[in-house]
């Protein structure tokens, strides 16, 4: 039997201590990955790429109404994360509450933290990456490709 990809915190932390013991590089990346697209897919291919296991930190509904607004995430939590566990380049999945991921990156401690150029390597999360000797890495913008994007478009159908 294959095991679950959606985990809890805790649970990770002890598999991230378990992957660190075998000498294996833990990525990870944050986002709401609200109405999945083929950037996102891009996104997470590339990641993998970066290390051994890709965790992703998914936003909860909360989390991304506070920093999204009214009226997102378009797909609840627990859906968002069955579209990613679909993926085989995504191995575990993590849902936090708070509006950014600094204190799940404090927790569990991935070895590299990829994101978005568009927040960078000057991110909020920096610091609390560099604390624990991670690394962060930014992966380049896909032109065109949003899930904002999306949205404005369906509104003009």
């Amino acid at each position: 039997m294959k095991e679950k990809k959606i985990v809890s915190a805790p649970r990770m932390k002890a598999i991230a201590l378990l992957l660190r013991k075998k000498k294996k590089t833990l990525v990870a990346v944050s986002g709401a990955f609200d109405i999945l697209h083929y950037g996102h897919v891009r996104f997470l291919q590339t990641a993998k790429k970066q290390g051994d296991s890709l965790l992703v930190f998914l936003n909860s509904d909360s989390s991304v109404r506070a920093y999204k607004g009214k009226g997102r995430p378009i797909n609840k939590a627990r859906d968002r994360a069955e579209m990613l566990e679909a993926l085989s380049v995504v191995d575990y999945i993590v849902i936090f509450s708070e509006k950014d991921p600094r204190k799940i990156l404090s927790l569990i401690r991935p070895h590299i933290f990829y994101q978005g150029s568009d927040w960078g390597k000057n991110c909020i999360e920096r610091e609390t990456v560099e604390s624990y000797g991670g690394e962060i890495r930014v992966f380049p913008r896909i032109k065109k490709i949003s899930t904002t994007a999306l949205l404005k478009h369906t509104k003009h159908l």
